[in-house]
């Protein structure tokens, strides 16, 4: 199996906490011209492909969503519940880094791991059994100078205001219908 890996900008501690000063200071200028300014709609487009995979196109970016070859997929990218946890994982990364500028707390070093279980019984058609996660675990490996209860402190925070966690930890309504 092949790995692909697009190419991360690499920026100095200085020049993120530039941008993330400024991207704070325009969002505080945009909230306070208009509260109704906090409200994002964010898209998503995808079209069917292959035998189960699907193209999807989100602002400028498209990838590959796929199944491996026992869930009958081609293996062209990452799973949907692989996504899901990528997407946990990047947004716990940015929300740290907010949130350790602005408690001015220092971090080295950032990874995560996040790992979900799952019962495929719900998605072939089980109906006492969930097809989502049945629990998701997180383990995020920070080094820096602060004491362990510091970044403790700034785990709290980052759960209570990362937008991805809280669509793991509270239901959100879908409403599904067809074109």
């Amino acid at each position: 199996m092949s790995t692909t890996t697009a190419s991360v900008v690499d920026v100095t501690a200085d020049a993120r906490d530039a941008r993330l000063d400024g991207a704070e200071r325009a969002w505080g200028d945009r909230l306070a011209a208009d509260v109704a300014n906090a409200r994002l709609v964010v898209t998503a487009d995808g079209a069917a492909e292959g035998a189960v995979a699907t193209v999807v196109r989100a602002g400028r970016h498209e990838f590959i969503v796929d199944e491996p070859a026992g869930l009958a997929g081609d293996d062209a990218g990452a799973s949907p519940v692989e996504f899901a946890l990528g997407a946990l994982l990047g947004c716990q990364t940015v929300v740290y880094r907010l949130y350790a500028k602005r408690l001015g707390i220092a971090i080295d070093r950032l990874e995560l791991r996040a790992e979900g279980e799952l019962d495929v019984r719900g998605l072939f058609g089980a109906d006492d059994v969930r097809p989502g996660f049945s629990r998701l675990r997180v383990v995020v490996d920070i080094d820096g100078p602060e004491s362990r209860e510091r970044y403790d402190e700034l785990r709290q925070v980052v759960d209570a205001h990362c937008p991805v966690h809280d669509l793991f930890s509270n239901p959100t309504p879908i409403e599904t219908r067809l074109a």
